[in-house]
């Protein structure tokens, strides 16, 4: 058996995961099968191969590079909407206002092993369990100051034992003191399960300024370009337009919603402002050439650097810029993988079936 990344659980665990169709491995590895040409999840019912028929792999996208396809039965590509039960469980005792910081031993206590969950929150956050609850406390603490509660309630009320330590762990996630933040605020971001793979929102309190797919490369660059234009950290969070965002894009997978009301906030230069504010007037279910999108941006001729910015695009689906396609008809690039572009496409015309 091979594996492509250093950060897959060893071998000895997948195997086991794989022959017992363990659910809770969903969405932390991926098993290809060399005989039949297709990748499962751990938890599909399938008949099990062969040991040397195995390949694991990361990521469903990692797969299809390798030339596998998805499984009919379990649906890899198919996300069921929702966490493993065992990470449910767990968010919710990290989302509980008495409980301020979960320890290893508590973890294994709740039957978990501390390993599967720093490799789970790597996988689906970019940072370990441990990572994430702290981020979580500290987003609570801005959300607090900056609604003008006493910096001496906040500290303690979030788990810390001290104002240095509250400080110390304010400054390296915020860049500045808690008494310089209360006009400040953090990007907030959560996971959305969808049909398409996990999507990334994040919101200010202004409204949703990200929606990318989990597995697109530019990703790390997109939450970088959203540090510096809106001169703030990035934490896992929750308000009121990143619930929204969710709701309304379940309505749209679901063939139930073609204008998207979310408030978005979508900074940029001057002239990518313009193609986005453009591609948010084209109708759901039509098409344009990137030629027309120049055009009807005020750059006529300008084609190329309008696929670009089209690329640059921080919030997919809402800003659709999946209805950009070539003058010949051919769907062109997509940043989250031509094969989603054309599942929107289908989605919108009506010919998917759902």
């Amino acid at each position: 058996m091979n594996t492509t990344l250093s950060t897959l659980p060893p071998q000895s665990e997948m195997k086991r995961a794989l022959y017992a169709r363990d659910k809770s491995y969903d969405g932390i590895f991926f098993a290809a099968i060399k005989s039949t040409g297709i990748f499962c999840r751990p938890g599909c019912s399938s008949r099990k191969p062969k040991e040397e028929n195995i390949v694991f792999y990361p990521s469903a996208r990692d797969a299809m590079f390798a030339g596998f396809r998805a499984c009919k039965k379990c649906r890899p590509l198919e996300l069921s909407g929702s966490h493993p039960e065992w990470v449910k469980k767990l968010m919710e005792q990290v989302d509980k206002s008495e409980i301020k910081r979960i320890k290893d031993s508590q973890l294994r206590k709740m039957g978990i092993e501390p390993a599967r969950a720093r490799r789970y929150f790597l996988k689906n956050y970019g940072i370990t369990f441990h990572a994430y609850q702290r981020s979580r406390r500290l987003s609570e603490a801005l959300t607090q100051i900056r609604n003008g509660s006493d910096l001496d309630d906040v500290i303690f009320s979030n788990g810390y034992e001290s104002h240095s330590g509250f400080r110390d762990a304010f400054g390296k996630v915020f860049g500045k003191s808690p008494g310089k933040s209360r006009s400040s605020e953090a990007v907030v971001t959560s996971l959305l399960e969808s049909e398409l793979g996990p999507i990334i929102l994040g919101a200010t309190s202004k409204g949703l300024c990200l929606a990318e797919f989990t597995e697109r490369r530019m990703l790390e660059f997109q939450l970088k370009t959203l540090r510096k234009r809106f001169d703030s950290a990035i934490v896992p969070g929750n308000n009121e337009h990143i619930e929204q965002a969710k709701a309304e894009l379940k309505e749209y997978f679901a063939g139930n919603l073609k204008n998207f009301k979310v408030p978005l906030v979508y900074p940029g230069t001057e002239f990518q402002v313009k193609v986005w504010n453009e591609l948010r007037k084209i109708p759901y279910g039509k098409t344009i050439s990137y030629i027309e999108l120049a055009e009807r941006a005020g750059y006529k001729g300008a084609s190329r650097a309008v696929g670009t910015a089209n690329g640059m695009n921080r919030i997919a689906i809402i800003i659709p810029c999946h209805r950009v396609v070539n003058k010949n008809g051919k769907l062109g690039g997509y940043g989250g993988g031509v094969w989603r572009k054309q599942w929107l496409l289908d989605l919108e015309r009506g010919v998917l079936k759902l």
